[in-house]
């Protein structure tokens, strides 16, 4: 392995995709000292939640859970260079392992895809030699799972370079999925370093292919055509979840054609989408989508759709910005936002009693304290290390 746990949870946290453009001043030195006790808090209540036997959290998706749950003890604000790697995460490492299937993937049921992403995410942040062959299996298993449907090599289908659930049977993709996908294939990109001509033996992404789905899931009609983008200006340059079904908020454009609306959490997943597939922050999509996130910002409700993931919007939102290195949101009345100090704000007011937080709005599985604490202690770890 070649990234030593601190430099790669660093990289998670904060990735170099792009450049930084002013150094980033000491400040709210008392806020991070709320944070890491509120982060205390909250991995003393996952603690009490993992499944002494099993090493496991979480009953409905026990891989993602508990790896999300991993990645929450690695991203510690409270850990120190050289700190052990806590034996809650040795436990649910293991876990991961157990379920570890012949051909790469890694779940126990069904959703093989969105399972394995996570797991290699959670993997990379405790990595040992031993877990290598493991790894580029499950990259391996992610890579084949690219959708290349009706005539092969051609990008005729609207799923087309995209990334499913995994027990979809080809009719499904979605930018969520995607983006984990891509964020496991990015990180994981350092196993393939110095290994010479085994390395350009292993399978790639297509990465254009990619692109051109991610594209097909945005709201800009200069790059693409589809009939259910918005011709309303609130709406360009943000995402909606599919570009071939209809979940999200809808609107009609003038000629009477039904579209679909952008909201925020799928906006920042195409966000860091488009960055995990390689494309510049100059780039007019990479542009139109900050741009509408940035119009949109508010830390109270995921834009477009209230309550209804408002925590992984939580999650997303301190990824993508994060790193994609904005340091300040400017807003469309002009006002410009210290975001991680206004987000650290909020999820403090919000944590419950007991040390976790959830969401009063059960879609998306955000009734469930222990997915919902994991998506915020990641947030408030992400926001640590560059506030």
């Amino acid at each position: 392995m070649k990234l030593p746990t601190t430099l790669l949870t660093l990289a998670l946290a904060t990735a170099s995709v792009y450049p930084q453009a002013a150094t980033q001043p000491a400040r709210h030195e008392s806020l991070r000292q709320e944070l890491r006790l509120s982060a205390e808090r909250g991995l003393n209540y996952l603690r009490g939640k993992q499944n002494a036997e099993t090493g496991a959290w979480g009953e409905t998706e026990p891989v993602a859970i508990t790896a999300l749950a991993i990645c929450s003890f690695m991203l510690d604000p409270n850990r120190k260079a050289g700190d052990p790697v806590p034996a809650e995460v040795e436990k649910g490492t293991a876990f991961l392992l157990r379920n570890a299937h012949d051909d790469g993937a890694i779940y126990t049921k069904a959703r093989q895809n969105y399972n394995t992403a996570l797991a290699i995410t959670a993997l990379l942040l405790n990595p040992k030699p031993e877990h290598e062959q493991v790894l580029l299996k499950a990259r391996r298993f992610l890579i084949s799972r690219q959708f290349d449907l009706d005539e092969k090599g051609k990008q005729d289908n609207p799923l087309d370079g995209g990334i499913g659930y995994g027990d979809d049977k080809g009719n499904h993709a979605d930018i969520s999925n995607t983006h984990f996908a891509l964020e496991a294939l990015y990180y994981s990109q350092s196993l393939l370093a110095d290994k010479g001509d085994a390395a350009k033996n292993e399978p790639q992404l297509n990465f254009a292919a990619a692109i051109d789905f991610i594209q097909r899931c945005q709201n800009r009609p200069e790059t693409n055509k589809a009939p259910w983008v918005s011709k309303d200006p609130d709406d360009a340059g943000g995402f909606i979840y599919n570009p071939v079904e209809t979940r999200g908020p809808k609107a009609t454009n003038p000629d009477g054609s039904e579209a679909l609306r952008s909201y925020g959490s799928i906006s920042y997943a195409g966000l860091l989408s488009f960055i995990y597939a390689g494309l510049d922050k100059d780039d007019p999509r990479v542009k139109a989508v900050i741009e509408w996130l940035q119009n949109h910002y508010n830390v109270d409700e995921n834009p477009g759709m209230g309550a209804a993931g408002l925590y992984y919007y939580y999650h997303t939102m301190s990824k993508a910005l994060s790193i994609a290195k904005i340091d300040y949101i400017k807003t469309k009345d002009g006002k410009t936002i210290d975001w991680r100090a206004d987000l650290t704000t909020k999820l403090l007011g919000i944590q419950k009693g007991d040390g976790s937080w959830s969401n009063t709005e059960a879609r998306w599985m955000e009734s469930d304290p222990v997915l919902v604490t994991s998506y915020i202690l990641m947030a408030l770890g992400r926001v640590h290390q560059t506030l």
